[in-house]
C-alpha cells in the first residue's frame, strides 16, 4: 500500500487493523445497529471514528432518538475513555454539489442546478455516478491527511483525521454493485476528473486496509444472502471482514432434552402434573399448547445450528451478538460495542 493512498505523516497509519469498515446485510437483521456499535467499539480506545450513512434514511438519527442530521460531520456520541463517534448522514445530491464546487469552483451554478432538479435527475438516470460520490464521501475521509484542509466557501476549517471510517451501506442485494464503481461509471468516463475519481474511491476499496462485514440473521433467507453477497466480495477482489450474527438467543434447554423435544419425545406426565398441582383446571390442553412451543423452539435452534455451521464453514470470523428485548438505547449500543471489542472486531 503506497503512502499516497492514506496520506503520508499519518501517525496513525500504522497501527494494526483496518481503515475502513464497510458493514452491509440484508433488510431487517440490525445492519445500522451494527455499524454503530462497530464505530463505537472502534472509538473505545479513545480514537476518533467516522460513522458514514449513504442510503439517505436517517438511520442513525432514528437509532440515536436525535433530529435528521446535515450533510456535515457532526460528533454525537462522546465514549468514557475520550473517544469520539462522529457521523455524517451522506446524500448524493449534497455529494454532487460539493464535487462541483471542489474541482470545478462551481458552487453557484451546482446551486443553480439543484434549483432545477438537475442535480437530483443526474444522479437518478447515473447510478454509477451516485455510488462513486457516497463511497466517495467515504473514502476520502479515510485518505485524509492530518491537518488537512478543505477546499471550500470555509477554508480555514479543517476537518478531522479519523482512526478509522465505518460505512453504513445499501444491502447485500446490491453491495457488490455499489462498491465496484470502476465498472459502474466506464460508461459515464474513461478518462478526466470522474474516473480519476472513481480510481481513488477504488485504490481503498481494494486496499488491505479495508474490510466488508455482513450482518445476518440465523435464518434461511439472510444467511443465504450473506452467502451469496460474500462469493461477490470476493469475485470482486474485495477483503471479506466477520460475519455478525445478530440477535441470536440462547437455547433454553440441554442438550438431551432439546434432541427429545424436536423428535416430539419429551414426556409430558411431569408438566400435567405440575399443571394440577398449580391447581389449573385445564391442565391437559395447557400442557400440550406448551409441548408445542417447546417444539417449537427446539427445531429453531437445531435449525440455527445447521445455519450457523454453514456460515462458519469456509473458516471466515463469525461474531454473534444477543437478541435484545425492550429496543435499543445508548446503554444497549454500549453492550453491544462491548461485545464487538470482546470478540475482536476492534482492530
Amino acid at each position: 500500500m503506497s503512502e499516497a493512498e492514506f496520506g503520508p505523516g499519518s501517525p496513525r497509519r500504522s497501527r494494526a487493523g483496518a481503515r475502513l469498515h464497510i458493514v452491509t446485510g440484508k433488510g431487517g437483521t440490525g445492519k445500522t445497529t451494527v455499524a454503530t456499535a462497530l464505530a463505537m467499539a472502534l472509538a473505545s480506545r479513545g480514537g476518533r471514528v467516522l460513522l458514514v450513512e449513504v442510503e439517505g434514511r436517517q438511520g442513525v438519527a432514528t437509532l440515536l432518538g436525535c433530529p435528521a442530521l446535515p450533510y456535515e460531520e457532526r460528533e454525537l456520541i462522546p465514549l468514557p475513555g475520550g473517544g469520539r463517534v462522529c457521523v455524517l448522514a451522506a446524500d448524493a445530491e449534497s455529494a454532487l454539489l460539493e464535487y462541483l464546487e471542489l474541482f470545478y469552483g462551481m458552487r453557484r451554478a451546482g446551486q443553480a442546478l439543484n434549483r432545477l432538479g438537475a442535480v437530483d435527475f443526474a444522479t437518478t438516470i447515473a447510478p454509477g455516478l451516485r455510488d462513486v460520490l457516497l463511497t466517495g464521501k467515504a473514502t476520502e475521509a479515510v485518505r485524509r491527511r492530518v491537518g488537512a484542509r478543505r477546499r471550500a466557501s470555509d477554508a480555514s476549517s479543517a476537518p478531522f483525521h479519523y482512526d478509522a471510517v465505518v460505512m453504513d451501506a445499501p444491502p447485500t442485494g446490491r453491495i457488490g454493485r455499489f462498491l465496484n464503481v470502476n465498472s459502474e461509471v466506464a460508461g459515464l468516463a474513461r478518462v478526466g476528473p470522474v474516473r480519476d475519481h472513481a480510481d481513488r474511491v477504488m485504490s481503498v476499496i481494494r486496499s488491505p486496509q479495508t474490510r466488508v462485514h455482513f450482518v445476518t440473521l440465523l435464518e434461511e433467507m439472510p444467511a443465504q444472502e450473506t452467502l451469496d453477497g460474500i462469493a461477490e466480495i470476493e469475485a470482486l477482489g474485495l477483503c471479506v471482514g466477520s460475519v455478525v450474527v445478530n440477535m441470536a438467543r440462547p437455547p433454553l434447554l440441554g442438550e438431551d432434552d432439546l434432541v427429545a423435544a424436536a423428535n416430539g419425545e419429551l414426556d409430558g406426565t411431569e408438566l400435567v402434573s405440575g399443571l394440577k398441582a398449580a391447581g389449573l383446571s385445564d391442565a391437559d390442553d395447557l400442557a400440550a399448547a406448551l409441548s408445542d412451543e417447546v417444539r417449537a423452539h427446539a427445531l429453531r435452534v437445531l435449525l440455527e445450528r445447521r445455519t450457523r455451521a454453514r456460515l462458519t464453514a469456509p473458516g471466515r470470523p463469525v461474531v454473534e451478538l444477543p437478541r435484545l428485548e425492550g429496543g435499543v438505547d445508548r446503554s444497549a449500543l454500549d453492550g453491544l460495542a462491548d461485545t464487538l471489542a470482546e470478540q475482536g472486531m476492534d482492530r
